[in-house]
């Protein structure tokens, strides 16, 4: 497999060049991973935050009157913390996400070139791909996503990342640092799976060689843009039931008595509470994220 820079503006110059081109293809998986991670964070982490404080205010509110919508809870985090409080949480959510999806993009692209380097992967081999991909990063960093969960709350008042880890280890133990593991893998390894597998057999429909390369990354947007909407969509109910077990681990153990919990207070509605913001960000998150990894890798000479 070529390493070579393909044709077209360089990514980078001189001695960063240099040091990129000597890189293992993983690792050049893993930096267009990371700062893929890092623009789509940036851009969308207000919508997480609302999706949060969506979720937050079912564990606490029963009555339909009591809970408020999208647009009147955006307007008042912003009244209330000004127009940066939507970016409230955006530390652990770099943390997580920026080597989170470096990871995630690295064992992909490591599978991916060690199982089907003869042949392009079905779509069951694609959901496959997808989850343990999405599985080995969201191990790894589900601390940093139970800080960034409580962040967003508005609930806590951790002064720093580090602090809040070390309070949570604290106050209960390893276990807390990885509460909710089981909804946030039953959430982020089917999104993951599902995504690839529309992804990829979306981008089927347009074969590569009959685009304009100037219109590749529109072409990779509008296929990430379907893939996310379905997969957000499929993945919304272990959404709610992982946010409910990170903000109230006193009251609920287990992934079973939390759902269980919701369906009795709030029906079956009550697992798509934060839907709309969840699957905006998702998938324009996603979206965004496979379109910077592909054109990066793609300058770099290495097939995604």
């Amino acid at each position: 497999m070529s390493n070579e820079i393909v044709a077209g503006e360089p990514l980078v110059s001189g001695n960063r060049l240099s040091c990129l081109s000597q890189m293992h293809p993983v690792f050049k998986a893993f930096v267009c991973g990371s700062l893929s991670g890092t623009c789509s964070t940036l851009l969308f982490q207000p919508l997480d935050l609302v999706k949060t404080r969506l979720q937050t205010h079912q564990l606490s509110a029963t009555a339909a009157g009591n809970r408020p919508g999208m647009l009147n809870l955006l307007i008042k985090v912003i009244k209330k913390e000004n127009f940066l409080g939507l970016w409230r949480g955006v530390s652990p959510s770099f943390l997580r996400c920026i080597p989170g999806v470096g990871l995630y993009f690295s064992t992909l692209y490591s599978l991916k070139h060690h199982i089907f380097s003869e042949r392009d992967p079905t779509p069951l081999e694609s959901v496959l791909l997808g989850a343990g991909s999405r599985t080995v990063a969201g191990v790894c960093m589900l601390p940093f996503t139970v800080v960034k969960t409580r962040y967003e709350s508005g609930k806590y008042g951790y002064k720093s990342v580090y602090s809040a880890l070390k309070n949570i280890y604290k106050t209960e133990g390893p276990r807390g640092l990885f509460t909710g593991l089981t909804a946030t893998l039953m959430r982020d390894a089917p999104f993951s799976g599902i995504y690839l597998m529309f992804y990829t057999q979306s981008k089927k429909i347009v074969p590569y060689d009959q685009v304009d390369p100037a219109l590749t990354p529109l072409r990779n947007f509008s296929c990430g843009i379907a893939a996310g909407i379905l997969a957000s969509v499929a993945t919304q109910p272990a959404d709610v039931i992982k946010t409910h077990m990170q903000l109230s681990h006193e009251s609920h153990r287990w992934t079973g008595q939390v759902a269980l919990s919701i369906f009795q207070n709030h029906g079956l509605p009550g697992f798509f509470r934060g839907g709309f913001p969840r699957a905006l960000r998702r998938t324009l998150m996603a979206a965004m994220a496979w379109t910077v990894y592909e054109n990066m890798m793609e300058r770099m000479g290495l097939k995604s």
